[in-house]
């Protein structure tokens, strides 16, 4: 028996929501009176900017139906759009080893592990960012993550079934010139819908970060908050993939 967390199974959602419900869920967290809880979810086309974005790296055409968001994740630029699982862990890493290098191994384990099932053997390339199938090097899925005081927000982004030319088209993704995408669907040759990966993803996170998952009841989203409260250290940090 795992741990027990919760499960936030969205649809669609603009980013700036997704990120205010992260940061008030972050704050119960850390308070410890919410358990690890984990949004699975898609957005409506955006381009996020992580910390270490150079100028440079957007070239968005004109007229582009684009939202443009500056975060506090690590990395670069990347872009999330319909047909993209996006997976957001709000972890309190004290339960988790309280190791920053660890829990984005984890992550990527997880990544792994959910496409396995569909045949396809990814995997982590040295010196490259993120989780990739080979020869020739295609990237599936990003990593960037934001840690205060050992609470995860931001997450990882597998492409399922979405046109990649944003991410060369649109922005130099991740930092990466040249980088390939790809995404699910076009590894497999079948249309691949996001709900069809969900419980494989949910089953990746449970077995590596040993989790028992309910469902997120509404009645226990948490008040909008983001005081920090006192007595814990604190650990910030900001980690792309």
């Amino acid at each position: 028996m795992g741990r027990s967390a919760y499960i936030a199974q969205l649809e669609q959602i603009p980013y700036r929501e997704a990120w205010d419900l992260q940061r008030a869920i972050a704050g119960a967290v850390f308070c410890g009176g919410f358990p690890d809880t984990v949004l699975i979810l898609e957005h409506p086309p955006v381009v996020t900017l992580g910390r270490r974005t150079e100028p440079g790296e957007l070239h968005i055409p004109q007229g582009a139906k684009v939202e443009i968001v500056e975060t506090d994740r690590g990395g670069k630029s990347t872009y999330h759009g319909p047909g993209q699982l996006v997976c957001y862990p709000i972890f309190d890493l004290t339960r988790h080893g309280q190791d920053v290098k660890r829990y984005c191994r984890d992550l990527e384990e997880a990544l792994i592990r959910t496409l396995v099932p569909f045949g396809l053997e990814a995997t982590r390339i040295e010196g490259l960012t993120g989780i990739w199938l080979e020869r020739p090097p295609r990237k599936i899925a990003s990593i960037g993550i934001h840690i205060s005081k050992w609470v995860s927000t931001h997450g990882y982004a597998l492409n399922v079934d979405l046109d990649p030319a944003p991410f060369t088209e649109w922005i130099t993704a991740c930092g990466i010139e040249d980088a390939q995408f790809t995404t699910m669907a076009r590894e497999i040759g079948r249309p691949v819908p996001v709900d069809e990966v969900r419980p494989h993803a949910l089953g990746a996170l449970a077995e590596v970060f040993d989790l028992d998952f309910d469902e997120l009841p509404a009645e226990a989203l948490p008040a909008l908050t983001l005081e920090s409260a006192p007595g814990r250290p604190v650990q910030r940090a900001a980690v792309s993939k």
